[in-house]
């Protein structure tokens, strides 16, 4: 065979060989499901629609909000965990569902770090505690001595058992002595539907889930659950200030499913922080009281190992529990 027929069959039989593989490395190629274990109208849906539409624009693929509920998240994120690890199914949870049900429940169906791939986080959020305007208290400490003198008697509403909400109700009574009755709803938006009616009285809430209300004057703010401040609060005290030490900050991130390929991961983290780094995802976040928190995957997995020791000791110490 000649020099020039052999350069030529090697040079067409690579081309064959590395035409499926270019394919393959075009990453989507198809629209990207993204699941969230909770329902529609709360801090976790709110903070995954602002990122779904923002990849959307960066890579012309549709990625779409599946909210999978049930279970304080347990549902949605098993669905998520055995979904087929090509990166067309994704996953953007709260950190109750990932780092504090594993304390709450016996059996979550999952494991927290052996079943996912974390991408990276997206966003951290505003927690308050809230009541209905009629509520005689006007702040924590009101609260307290009024369901000090009442026990069991006030109502407080969840978004549902095992929810970030629930617990946070669940530590502000075992750290004050007091105590509430829980009323756990299919979802936050509920839980605050009824707290302006008057169903329930007060109710922890996220701010994408409440601040609609709050600024409309139909529920009040008794109190921050944030260590500190929030911008879109500047004049609203944290529980912290009335409870030395009491506080939270709740971040939302995205996984993948455990043998989604590194590369794929590697690209959606990328995306990730480009979306944060652009203004109108930054306004939009900033509008529900949400704040961009990016990190890499290789942080945002030390993030998950260390939370979950450190929310067994407040689940345990608080005597929080769902099963």
């Amino acid at each position: 065979m000649f020099p020039q027929r052999r350069n030529l069959l090697a040079l067409s039989l690579a081309l064959a060989v590395a035409a499926p593989l270019l394919a393959q490395d075009k990453f989507p190629a198809k629209p990207v499901t993204i699941i969230v274990p909770h329902a529609a109208g709360g801090a976790n849906d709110t903070i995954a629609r602002v990122i779904a539409q923002k990849l959307s624009e960066q890579t012309g693929q549709s990625f779409v909000v599946d909210n999978r509920t049930g279970a304080g998240g347990n549902v949605g994120t098993v669905a998520a965990a055995r979904a087929r690890a090509d990166g067309y199914t994704l996953f953007i949870t709260a950190d109750s569902s990932m780092v504090i049900n594993p304390s709450l429940y016996k059996n979550t169906g999952f494991d927290p770090v052996k079943d996912f791939e974390p991408v990276g986080t997206v966003a951290t959020a505003g927690y308050v505690l809230v009541a209905n305007p009629a509520f005689p208290a006007k702040n924590t400490a009101e609260l307290i001595s009024l369901a000090k003198q009442q026990p069991g008697k006030i109502n407080i509403g969840s978004a549902g058992n095992g929810t970030l909400n629930h617990l946070i109700g669940e530590m502000l009574g075992k750290t004050t002595g007091i105590n509430m009755m829980h009323v756990p709803y299919k979802g936050a938006s509920a839980a605050v539907t009824d707290l302006v009616s008057g169903q329930v009285q007060v109710s922890v809430q996220s701010l994408p889930s409440s601040i609609a209300f709050i600024r409309s004057g139909k529920v009040k703010v008794l109190g921050v659950v944030n260590p500190k401040r929030l911008p879109a609060l500047p004049d609203a005290p944290t529980i912290g200030e009335t409870i030395k030490g009491f506080g939270a900050t709740p971040w939302y991130g995205m996984f993948a499913p455990a043998g989604t390929p590194k590369a794929i991961v590697s690209q959606l983290n990328a995306e990730i922080a480009k979306a944060l780094e652009s203004k109108d995802v930054q306004e939009r976040l900033a509008g529900v009281g949400c704040e961009p928190f990016k990190s890499t995957p290789e942080q945002f997995a030390q993030l998950v190992r260390d939370d979950l020791p450190r929310w067994a000791k407040i689940v345990k110490e608080s005597g929080a529990t769902i099963d």
